[in-house]
């Protein structure tokens, strides 16, 4: 049985898959290996999922795990957000996540953080 979780098909295959969560980035064929494939497609699969097809076009604004992260933030401190910039895929994307946190919602713990960060000089708007 082959290995394939050894450090080389892991390092082929996180090359793969940054390069396929980057929509400006097309597939290397010089580097078609197994791993390396696997994780094109998976970064690419996890691209299109956040971000629509790359057939439709790229748009302005990329989401990432850590942009739907900040999103959800936003939900749960109860602070407004701006999705200018985004397609409509992404736009009903972030809406789920940023009501998940709109769900859990806590404005005493919102007052209490916010006037934390005003004490130690940190503005909020």
């Amino acid at each position: 049985m082959k290995k394939i979780f050894s450090p080389a098909y892991r390092e082929y295959y996180l090359e793969g898959y940054s390069i396929g969560l980057d929509p400006f980035l097309e597939f290397n064929y010089a580097k078609r290996n197994e791993a390396f494939i696997a994780g094109f497609d998976s970064g690419r699969s996890d691209y299109e999922r956040m971000n629509g097809c790359i057939s439709d076009g790229i748009p302005q604004c990329i989401v990432t795990n850590e942009v739907l992260e900040d999103f959800l933030l936003a939900g749960l401190l109860g602070l407004s957000i701006d999705t200018d910039g985004y397609a409509s895929h992404q736009i009903n994307l972030i809406a789920k996540w940023y009501q998940s946190g709109v769900e859990k919602y806590e404005p005493n713990q919102s007052i209490a953080l916010f006037e934390l960060l005003e004490k130690n000089g940190i503005q909020i708007n």
